[in-house]
């Protein structure tokens, strides 16, 4: 049931195409309507200090900041700490611009003061004047992996380090088992009355959240409406390894199949024009599919079909 102090929107997301679609929500909602739960499946150490990319990019998004040729790191960063650590012969191959590395550096301290990690999340969105509710999905320590044909890598050596090259056979999130989903997770996906799981890779952004102990067993008995947007257009993914990871997993690179993969926690299935010759599948899945654009390249198209979504539960 949702209270009157609880927010009514809860939102799963993991990289750059989560991140637009969280900005849009928070561009229609009041802080105290929306809570979104980010990815740590990432999460690594470099240079001795912790680093979340995924928490890092929703942060500079909803902030502002975010470079968005990119898609990570912040606009108009510079790279001199970097070069500098390259000439002291330290590995240098995962980009970090100078003011991304103060992030990392507070975020490190704090953690090390024995603040959780949703604690220290708060605290640095707060300071970078980001209202909206934004949890890591766990405090505990999860690592996503992917079994490749260059052995087993973690996801982001995969991802920038062999720029998702290696073929995938398996991907897995090691620790999650003795991992528990973080209080802001926990709470409001017993008071939201409503679930949008957005356009983010299904293995590496939210396969993570969803393999927490009891999360999808929650989502599947969620009383508000489940509410699914496809990572998958026309055939590949708008941005990342998606479409390949399924193609390599033996799977149809569609919406269809991402569909599929959500079938259990999905009431409806938001899917782009170009794909609309497939709703007739999706509506077979016993999943209503509601078909309107979903590229998200100006924050027009971001609010667009944050209001869409938002529209099914009025």
């Amino acid at each position: 049931m949702v209270t009157p102090d609880s927010p009514v929107v809860l939102a799963l997301a993991g990289g750059v195409g989560g991140a637009k679609l969280a900005l849009g929500l928070a561009l229609c909602l009041s802080p105290d309507d929306l809570m979104i739960c980010v990815n740590t499946g990432d999460d690594e150490t470099f240079h001795g200090l912790h680093v979340s990319p995924d928490l890092d990019t929703m942060m500079y998004t909803l902030s502002g900041l975010s470079n968005q040729e990119n898609g990570w790191g912040l606009a108009g960063d510079t790279f001199t700490a970097l070069e500098m650590l390259r000439k002291f012969g330290a590995d240098t191959w995962f980009n970090l611009g100078d003011r991304d590395f103060a992030t990392h550096i507070r975020r490190t301290q704090l953690l090390a003061e024995g603040k959780t990690l949703s604690e220290v999340t708060t605290e640095l969105n707060r300071s970078l004047g980001v209202f909206h509710g934004v949890t890591p999905m766990s405090n505990d320590p999860v690592k996503t992996v992917l079994q490749t044909d260059e052995g087993e890598l973690p996801m982001q050596r995969y991802f920038v380090g062999r720029r998702a090259e290696p073929k995938v056979s398996e991907v897995r999130y090691l620790g999650v088992e003795n991992a528990a989903a973080a209080p802001g997770l926990q709470n409001t996906l017993a008071s939201a009355g409503l679930l949008v799981l957005c356009p983010s890779n299904p293995y590496l952004s939210l396969g993570p959240i969803l393999a927490l102990p009891g999360v999808r067993q929650k989502m599947r008995t969620f009383p508000g409406k489940k509410v699914c947007v496809s990572p998958i257009v026309g055939g590949d993914a708008v941005k990342g390894p998606a479409g390949k990871i399924m193609a390599e997993l033996g799977k149809q690179v569609s919406c269809v199949e991402v569909a599929r993969e959500y079938r259990d926690i999905c009431d409806v299935f938001v899917m782009d024009v170009q794909d609309r010759a497939l709703a007739l599948e999706i509506q077979e899945l016993g999943i209503t599919p509601l078909v309107t654009s979903t590229i998200m390249e100006t924050e027009e198209d971001k609010i667009a079909l944050a209001r869409e979504i938002l529209a099914l539960v009025g």
